[in-house]
Order: C-alpha cells, then sequence, then structure tokens
C-alpha cells in the first residue's frame, strides 16, 4: 500500500479562494480586513514565515500591516504598540511572530491582545471557548490539521486518534477539536512509556513534537491517516517533518508531506480568523447603530 498524499497546497488555494471572496465583500462594504503583524528579532524562520502571511494576506485581498522592531524593543514599548492595534478599529487580527527575545513574556504579550483580534487563537478567551465547545477563534495549525482531514473522507466519529506532542499551540487545542469530532483520543508527549503501543493503534496520529523521525513505519497502523506538523532539518539541510516519510508513506492510507501540508494550511486559517473578526466587527457595529 502507498498512502495517497494530502495536498496542503491546493487544499488551501481553494479555501483561500472562498476567504478571499469574503474580503471582498467586506471591502465592498467599506470594512476591508485587516492583519497586523509584528516581528521582534532578526530570526531568519520567523522572517520567511511572516513574508509568507503578509503575502497571502497581499493576495487574499486583506490589508496588512507588518512591523519589524529590533530584538532589543522593551516588553513595554511592544505592550504599547499592541494597544495602539487593539485600538485601531481598521485592525481586525494582530499577530506577535514568535519565538520572541528572552526580555519579554510571551504570555503578557498574547494576553495583551484584544480577544476579539486574536486571530492566532492563543488567548484565555479562545482556549476556553475550545474547552467549552463553544464558537470561537481556533488556533490556525490545529484548525488547518482538521481541514486536512476532513479532505480525506474519513469520518471521524468512533476513531480512534493519537496526538504526539501536549504544547498549548498544537497539541492540546488539535486533542479538543478531535474530541468534538467524536474521536477517542490519546496525548502522547515525551514522557510516554512504549509511544509506538498507542500508535500502532490509531486511525488518526498527528505528529507534533518537531522531532525528526519520531513516528516510523513500524509505529503505523495499516491505512492510517497521518497528518504531519513537525518542521526540522536533515543531515542535508532539506526541510522534513516528524514523520520518516518515505517509509511511512508505504504504511499509511494518507499523509502529508513536508513542506505542502500543514503549512499551507496553518496561513490559511489565519487569514479565515481574520476575515470572521473583520465581519464580527462589522456585526457588531452594525448592532451598535440600530440601538443607538
Amino acid at each position: 500500500m502507498t498512502a495517497r498524499l494530502i495536498d496542503g497546497v491546493a487544499l488551501s488555494s481553494g479555501l483561500r479562494l472562498q476567504t478571499g471572496e469574503r474580503a471582498a465583500r467586506l471591502s465592498a462594504r467599506g470594512h476591508p480586513p485587516g492583519l497586523a503583524v509584528l516581528l521582534v528579532g532578526d530570526d531568519p524562520a520567523s522572517a520567511v514565515y511572516v513574508r509568507n502571511k503578509v503575502k497571502a494576506c497581499q493576495d487574499s485581498g486583506l490589508h496588512s500591516v507588518f512591523e519589524r522592531h529590533d530584538a532589543t524593543l522593551p516588553e513595554a514599548a511592544l505592550l504599547d504598540r499592541i494597544a495602539a492595534l487593539n485600538a485601531d478599529p481598521a485592525i481586525h487580527g494582530i499577530l506577535v511572530q514568535m519565538p520572541l527575545p528572552r526580555q519579554i513574556d510571551p504570555g503578557r504579550v498574547v494576553a495583551a491582545i484584544d480577544p476579539r483580534k486574536d486571530v492566532d487563537g492563543y488567548s484565555l478567551l479562545s482556549g476556553g471557548e475550545l474547552m467549552a465547545g463553544l464558537p470561537g477563534m481556533r488556533p490556525c495549525t490545529p484548525a488547518g490539521c482538521m481541514k486536512l482531514i476532513e479532505s480525506t473522507g474519513v469520518g471521524l466519529r468512533g476513531t480512534h486518534a493519537v496526538v504526539i506532542g501536549r504544547s498549548a499551540t498544537v497539541g492540546k487545542p488539535m486533542a479538543l477539536l478531535l474530541l468534538q469530532a467524536d474521536a477517542t483520543v490519546t496525548v502522547c508527549h515525551s514522557r510516554t512509556t512504549d509511544l509506538a503501543a498507542h500508535t500502532r493503534r490509531a486511525d488518526v496520529v498527528v505528529a507534533a513534537v518537531g522531532r525528526r523521525g519520531t513516528l516510523t513505519a513500524d509505529m503505523v497502523k495499516p491505512g492510517a491517516v497521518v497528518i504531519d506538523v513537525g518542521i526540522n532539518r536533515d543531515e542535508r539541510g532539506k526541510l522534513c517533518g516528524d514523520v520518516d516519510f518515505a517509509a511511512v508513506r508505504e504504511i499509511a492510507g494518507w499523509i502529508t508531506p513536508v513542506p505542502g501540508g500543514v503549512g499551507p494550511m496553518t496561513i490559511t486559517m489565519l487569514l479565515a480568523n481574520t476575515v470572521e473578526a473583520a465581519e464580527a466587527a462589522e456585526a457588531a457595529e452594525r448592532s451598535a447603530r440600530v440601538h443607538q
């Protein structure tokens, strides 16, 4: 068996067309969606990620503001800038690229962003809404993973899903989204004993630990859906994921490549969240006028 590829580039292209249409309708009504992206420091990988996000905004008809700050920027200055963007009605989403320099507490930065503009889905409010099963902003990478799984046509109800990784940005929200889809979910991590015993029983595996070679062919159930969230480099400097792609592809039923799998979908969900925030802001403004 050779697994079918889950093409994140193709899937994201279609979704971005839909997002662009929603953005165009908002712009025609005088409410162009706006995303502010803040980069602090000169981390090369972060610069690439930010450039891709800004370009995606422009391609989809979203208004984008990109600010690059020196690595010595004080935390107070960054918080002041976030406060100004919170108050700016032209900005509907605020994204502060991680990681941040050590003098800046990422928790304080996330807490400073207006939850209505938390298009990364990292705020305590967003996390609480996800936990409670309420509508709200979903973290972009887990939301993108769910779209990738849905695109296979494999129903999640009653399946066994394993998430490898317990981060607050991917692993935990991924598990919650799978639970909402009626999967039975096991969360594994660095302290899990006999990881393979869990993954061999899984109909769906999401690998999100950032360590090359975490999931090998002998750890995968034949026909399983494998989603690779990892971003690593091999010994030749080539981009790769957490999954031994060539070997696992011969066992799994569906698999995402790296690159070209989860990455494009993460950016796509960021755009969708920004448009959703702009639509909510327009609705709130309309409601306020009616009740004046």
